[in-house]
């Protein structure tokens, strides 16, 4: 439908000559009511789209430029930050994914911080990053795929005995957003967390991190389904290239510059970069009132209203 400019066609009804003042006066009042009744119709619209899981935008404010909504189909997960030290917004639609056990972060005010680290394949970065947490008695979840599991099970294990958590981040790292199949969701899933039995003697924490950040309401359904609580982040950087990996400093600006109450921080472990600074960021943290919490705390206050969920 297209837009009715109504108060250029008023100009025009007024201004001319021909039109009697006393018709054009009415015929503006009746264009004005038809413009506010077509403005609450397509809000109404929008409402019930929304609640069926369609497209929907809304405008974010503070500084914010992305956009927060909710897509029944593919997403990639994002995140838009106005100042420094505030909560960023997620590029999908908080209250109408609570549904699906997801969440980027923990409501409130509270200097909690969740550490969870990305673990693709390992090459030696690993063991600096578990020094370091140890040192700082900090636990965090490691999201594995099964190259890890294969590759470096001895790096598993020290998780393990370190009392860190374990999560599925699923076997081959696909977009799982193309999966629409439950027996082929399920498992990408299944194959991981069996492996990590295999190599582990112990059973996989039911947390899962979409590969990529790539999801779809259908994918978070499959996962609640399977009895998975889904967990993007709040914080985060680009770490992951090992051809440009990011210098100490810029590093350290952009982890305390982003660093918020409540935070999920996603790290990867592959990263050199991250090796060698986490015992630096862990103090920096420290040092700004942070402590640190485990998932397994976060999905055990969802119960009583304490963390967000997308």
């Amino acid at each position: 439908m297209k837009t009715i400019f109504v108060k250029d066609i008023a100009k025009k009804l007024l201004h001319n000559k021909r039109i009697n003042l006393k018709k054009a006066v009415p015929t503006t009042v009746f264009l004005l009511a038809m413009f506010f009744l077509g403005r609450a119709a397509a809000e109404t619209l929008a409402e019930a789209r929304l609640t069926a899981g369609q497209p929907v935008s809304e405008q974010s404010g503070g500084g914010v430029s992305d956009a927060a909504e909710l897509l029944s189909e593919a997403e990639n997960w994002g995140l838009g930050f106005g100042k420094s030290g505030e909560k960023p917004t997620g590029n999908a639609t908080i209250d109408e994914m609570k549904k699906y056990d997801a969440y980027y972060m923990a409501d409130g005010d509270e200097k909690i911080l969740y550490l969870t680290f990305d673990c693709g394949y390992e090459n030696g970065n690993t063991e600096p990053i578990l020094d370091a947490l140890k040192k700082h008695n900090a636990q965090a979840t490691f999201f594995v795929v099964g190259h890890f599991l294969e590759s470096a099970p001895d790096v598993v294990k020290r998780m393990v005995e370190d009392g860190h958590t374990v999560g599925n981040h699923t076997y081959h790292h696909p977009d799982m957003s193309k999966i629409s199949d439950t027996d082929s969701f399920s498992k990408e899933m299944n194959d991981v967390a069996a492996l990590f039995r295999e190599v582990t003697g112990t059973e996989m924490a039911m947390y899962y991190r979409p590969p990529q950040g790539k999801y779809s309401t259908a994918n978070l359904q499959m996962a609640k389904d399977m009895g998975y609580s889904t967990f993007f982040w709040s914080l985060a950087y680009v770490d992951w290239n090992q051809d440009d990996q990011p210098s100490h400093e810029e590093a350290l600006k952009k982890l305390t510059e982003r660093i918020h109450p409540g935070a999920i921080v996603l790290l990867h472990s592959t990263s050199k970069t991250n090796g060698e600074i986490m015992d630096e960021i862990l103090t920096k943290w420290e040092e700004m009132g942070y402590t640190f919490r485990t998932l397994a705390d976060f999905v055990g206050e969802k119960d009583q209203g304490t963390p967000n969920k997308i």
